[in-house]
């Protein structure tokens, strides 16, 4: 069985950047590069607190990285589930695909849904603020 050439190597920094986010907190590391956009805007956008919500997925704290960033804990299962169907396709050399990815609104959709969060989570009043990522 021949694997492709970037499935070691993108495994290794797969492996190695789970590692590094179960050991070290991006809450109160100074490494972690922040969000430019917050940075320059002082708004959130979609992917605000998503470091912090790995580190947490990571530890089991499912309640913790939804309070980070709800957005991608919610994504994560048909994450999975495509990651899965990728990697089951190169080892049974088969070319299946998760059906329901590849209708021609999922990208209009999935688009809809991170424009929603984006504006929602920057929404000062209850019960928007939830969705901001707590600190």
């Amino acid at each position: 069985m021949q694997l492709p050439k970037y499935f070691l190597p993108a495994s290794v920094i797969i492996a190695a950047l789970a590692i590094l986010y179960f050991f070290i907190n991006p809450a109160t590391a100074s490494f972690f590069p922040p969000c430019p956009f917050y940075t320059l805007t002082g708004y959130y956008c979609p992917g605000c607190g998503s470091q912090r919500a790995i580190h947490q997925l990571l530890h089991g704290n499912i309640f913790g990285a939804v309070g980070y960033n709800a957005l991608l804990v919610l994504s994560l299962p048909v994450l999975f589930l495509s990651a899965r169907m990728f990697i089951l396709n190169i080892f049974k050399k088969e070319n299946r695909k998760v059906d329901f990815l590849y209708k021609p609104q999922v990208p209009k959709i999935i688009s809809g849904i991170v424009l929603l969060f984006w504006i929602l989570r920057n929404i000062p009043v209850y019960p928007f603020t939830l969705l901001a990522p707590h600190n």
